[in-house]
Formats: C-alpha cells, structure tokens, sequence
C-alpha cells in the first residue's frame, strides 16, 4: 500500500458540511457524529476529511484547509459556480460560504466553506512566482505584475491594491499611459469584487481620459473586460 496524508479539516455542524460538499458534487463516505463528530467526502479519487471544531473558535478566526491538485482548474471554477448559484441562487462571493473568482491564465482558486475551512484548488505545474514584480521588469509594469501575484496567487486584494496604488504615485508620471490604464482597470477590477461600484466608475471615467494608441486602447480594454465579466458574476442569479 502506498504512503499518503490525508487533510483534516473542521467538521463545524456536520450534516450542514457534508452537504455544502454534496452540493460540490462530492460523495460522502462517512458520517459519524458519537462519540465524536466525523466525516469523510470523496471526490476524483481524493479525501477530505472532517473531524471536531475546537470549541469558541469561530470560522472568522480560523484558517485552516489543505490544497487540492487537478490538471486544469478552470472546469472546476465554472462547474462549481454553477452548483453554488443552483443552491444560493446566486455566486457567494463574500462571507461563508465563498468561492473565489477567476480570470482566465489562473492557476488556482479557494473554496471557503461554511465551517471556515478553506480548500484551494490548485494547478499542477504553476509558474513560479516572483513576488515583488518580475526582474526583468521596472517602475509601475513592475508594480503591476507584482500586483497579479497578490491578488491571483494570495488572494489579497488590499495588498494588490495598495501596490498598484504605491506604483502610480512613484511611477505614473514617468510610465507609459498603457500601463496607467492597466493598473486603473486592475484597481477597477478589485473595486468590483469589492461591490464598489462608484470607485468602478471613477477609475472608467479616468482611464477615458487617457490619451491611448488604438492598439493600447485594445489592451486597457480587454482588461476592462473582465470588470464586466465580474460583475456579471457576482450578480447573475437564477
């Protein structure tokens, strides 16, 4: 028999769990609540196991959750933003539970479920990362990348933001108005995610000022893009 760890995660009220990884399209194998809680789903040829949440710990103080490897994670964002706005009626993007959004080239995505475990579904073969901005780049293109890696590999908006945010004031003068319109839409971008639509607009109504080549103008827009494709994520509901 081969050697192999197996994640154990909380089981918070199990029977409500076991369900949210149903609705994921797991199967549960087990479902034990005496003399101690403890469950087991399965999926894919993978366990998740849950046992006891400690007592007086909420989900919002807790992180704890394990990393699933898969082949290609953009089937598995779409199939289960599909399942979760069959259940919720719409995408839960924020609060318990959640799922992460995604744009095209990610290599990884968080499901947070209700107990607060958080469950990233992660690309086997991901670049390496270089945090800080590529090497080979400087100013605010630097800025920039360094600002994809926080918000798609971390998931921190607010570090991602307040880098972008740090770029433009060092470097906006003296940078290409290309890459002032990509850092105004990547900000527009994580407003959105945020639900404030009025900072959304204000950067829009910025980046029309710009004075942007045709061909630049293509780039900001295909960034742009994907605030739409966003925010009809978050709001479409059936």
């Amino acid at each position: 028999m081969t050697d192999r760890s197996v994640p154990q995660l909380w089981g918070g009220n199990l029977p409500d769990t076991l369900d949210f990884y149903r609705t994921l399209g797991y199967e549960v194998t087990r479902e034990m609540t005496r003399p101690y809680t403890y469950g087991v789903v399965r999926r894919n040829g993978f366990e998740l196991h849950f046992g006891p949440t400690p007592k007086d710990v909420t989900a919002e103080q807790a992180y704890i959750g394990c990393l699933v490897m898969v082949d290609e994670v953009a089937p598995w964002h779409a199939e289960f933003t599909t399942a979760l706005r069959a259940r919720y009626g719409r995408v839960p993007a924020r609060g318990l539970p959640r799922i992460t959004r995604f744009r095209p080239g990610q290599t990884r995505f968080t499901v947070v479920d209700p107990v607060g475990n958080s469950v990233i579904y992660l690309q086997h073969d991901i670049p390496r990362l270089r945090y800080g901005g590529a090497k080979d780049l400087a100013g605010l293109a630097q800025a920039l990348d360094n600002a994809r890696n926080l918000r798609e590999f971390k998931t921190d908006d607010a570090a991602a933001a307040r880098v972008i945010e740090t770029g433009l004031r060092r470097h906006g003068a003296a940078s290409t108005p290309v890459d002032r319109g990509r850092a105004l839409a990547m900000l527009a971008e994580i407003a959105a995610a945020a639900g404030d639509s009025d900072r959304v607009t204000n950067l829009v109504t910025e980046i029309g000022q710009l004075d942007l080549t045709a061909a630049d103008h293509a780039l900001v827009t295909a960034e742009l893009r994907l605030v739409t494709d966003l925010e009809q994520w978050l709001t479409d509901e059936l």
